[in-house]
């Protein structure tokens, strides 16, 4: 069986590996139209701030590991065509510019994302940058360094942890954002106004529910016009979001209204000789039971691999997802699983909260640190939807402990007293998890 992955990044590199594991007797032939595989954005800050000294550990395989394990890798290739009745594909060589076409048994589309780019007057001006791949992230580290002043545009994760990063290289930073509050989609406000007191502490300006209206660049600086003011540096980088790269396949198989493909259980497309993976597809989001469009490396990596597995037959359903998601800024752990009250109010799924702030282990020790925390469940049920949580101490695995939680349809009761262990060096004798199920359940009672 020969089988076509268009697209390797981390849905596409997921996808040969567990194909070529799985029977490596299949003949996996790949096309990619940039000069590199497996690239961790979501590590460009890291790179940018200085964090990661070398960005080459930023790439976890190659064409050339790929190749080893028995795929055809085309590098710098961009498929422009889908024949899907012939299973047939166009494909344009960006080096030579020599056109080819080339048959598929089944393919498997792991075309990704592409940044948003608004219409905005003047966004193709030579000082706007875009934050996606490789190619971004070289471009960035070279403007970045004789700038002084630099304008993030869009609050969510990609650009708050740039911010971060410029503002520890000893930038002006300034952040736009046309709603009211930064990482709005993963967090309510307790945790929101602290995350930018502390951008302000670090004196960065926010300029937050002001939109874009147009760019002007005289070659050496840009000006960001808002429908509120406007803003002059040396450099802005575009941060509003993502959009699924799917154009090869409209009109061919199945796609939601914003573009994404729909799959089955099994990662399968509308054709049955068409598997799709990561940004290209959308996700089964269990808190609403409905599908959703959410661009995580996580759920990328999960999909590819699934594809792997069930490509020659129906083996692993997909799970679905909680878009457990976290980050770190100015030392502060901020993690969320789930849906914050925001998003329940949205989806008119019945929510009610409870917030709670407690040491993470007994006073009597050397130290210890507080945790913000918030629980998000259905008062109807009792059922968990979400969960956010904040602290200078690690917390990061406990977004992990409620996304199976919300998998698994846990209810407060059963966080307020499931079994955890106790030690002081780590916790109290009621995990903090625990105190914050047993407030959920106060308050419900």
């Amino acid at each position: 069986m020969k089988v076509i992955v268009i697209g390797c990044t981390h849905a596409g590199t997921a996808a040969i590996k567990q194909i070529l594991a799985t029977d490596p007797s299949t003949e996996v032939t790949v096309y990619e139209r940039n000069d590199n595989v497996s690239f961790l954005s979501c590590g460009i800050a890291l790179f940018l701030g200085g964090q990661v000294a070398d960005p080459q550990g930023l790439f976890y395989s190659s064409p050339e590991q790929l190749a080893e394990l028995g795929a055809t890798v085309h590098m710098q290739h961009d498929v422009t065509d889908i024949d899907t009745e012939n299973h047939q594909l166009t494909v344009t060589d960006l080096e030579s510019g020599t056109v080819k076409t080339d048959h598929y048994d089944k393919l498997v589309m792991t075309t990704g994302s592409w940044p948003v780019i608004p219409p905005i007057d003047g966004i193709d001006s030579p000082n706007v940058y875009l934050c996606k791949n490789w190619d971004h992230a070289q471009k960035l580290w070279e403007a970045a360094k004789p700038a002084k002043r630099v304008i993030v545009i869009g609050g969510g994760y990609i650009g708050t942890e740039l911010v971060e990063a410029y503002q520890q290289q000893g930038k002006q930073v300034t952040l736009i954002d046309g709603l009211p509050r930064i990482l709005n989609k993963y967090l309510d406000a307790e945790f929101t106004d602290r995350v930018e007191q502390d951008f302000t502490d670090h004196g960065i300006q926010l300029a937050l529910g002001q939109m874009v209206q147009g760019f002007s660049d005289n070659g050496s600086e840009v000006t960001v016009k808002t429908d509120q003011g406007s803003y002059t540096a040396d450099m802005a980088i575009m941060c509003v979001g993502f959009r699924p790269n799917t154009g090869l396949l409209k009109g061919k198989v199945d796609m939601n209204a914003n573009g994404s493909i729909k799959t089955n259980d099994y990662m399968q497309t509308s054709d049955p000789d068409i598997y799709g993976a990561g940004d290209s597809v959308a996700v089964h989001y269990n808190p609403t039971k409905r599908d959703a469009y959410i661009p995580l490396a996580t759920n990328a990596v999960r999909q590819g691999t699934l594809v792997g597995l069930n490509i020659f037959k129906p083996t692993r359903k997909y799970m679905g997802t909680q878009a457990t998601s976290g980050l770190m800024l100015f030392g502060k752990t901020i993690v969320s699983s789930g849906m914050t009250v925001e998003h329940a109010q949205a989806e008119n799924v019945p929510a009610v909260a409870v917030t709670l702030e407690d040491n993470y282990r007994p006073e009597f020790m050397p130290t210890t640190k507080p945790v913000l925390m918030k629980l998000v469940y259905n008062p109807e049920t009792r059922e968990i939807l979400g969960a956010q949580f904040m602290s200078e101490h690690d917390v990061s695995q406990s977004a992990n402990t409620i996304s199976v939680m919300i998998q698994n349809h846990n209810t407060i009761d059963d966080l307020g007293f499931v079994d955890m262990f106790f030690q002081p060096t780590f916790d109290r004798p009621f995990n903090y998890l625990n105190l914050l199920g047993q407030a959920a359940i106060a308050q419900a009672d």
